[in-house]
């Protein structure tokens, strides 16, 4: 788990850092990103500490409970992550069995318009 802090209280920073010495990174190279205001970033996942019932962890907040709420938001975004690519898959499934649909009726159009062809050959030998 890499992770970034991002407060405005330099007291949560701090703190944070100490909770999460060994999984600290850059915020371009996290997996989740540590916020103390409820800002969205489309880039990487934002976990928000605070003290409304919206937020993902309460104040005060032990080590212990850090840990266990980062662990169960990764995991909610990796099975929602996992739900999606999914989903795309079925997606691009149903493409290729549409797109295979339409290729069988071009071969088949094809084949009658090559039948007909031959069969007008044939008729135009025999008639003269």
């Amino acid at each position: 788990m890499k992770v970034a802090i991002q407060c405005d209280s330099p007291l949560l920073q701090r703190s944070l850092e100490l909770f999460l010495d060994g999984h600290l990174s850059s915020p371009r190279q996290c997996d989740i990103l540590i916020r103390d205001k409820d800002i969205r970033d489309d880039q990487h996942p934002t976990f928000v500490i605070g003290i409304s019932e919206s937020d993902d962890l309460l104040k005060p907040f032990s080590k212990a409970q850090l840990l266990h709420a980062l662990s169960k938001k990764i995991e909610k975004q990796k099975d929602i992550s996992i739900h999606l690519k999914s989903e795309e898959v079925s997606i691009s499934q149903a493409e290729k069995i549409v797109g295979f649909d339409i290729l069988e009726r071009h071969i088949e159009k094809l084949t009658r318009e090559y039948q007909a062809n031959i069969l007008k050959a044939i008729r135009a030998f025999y008639e003269k």
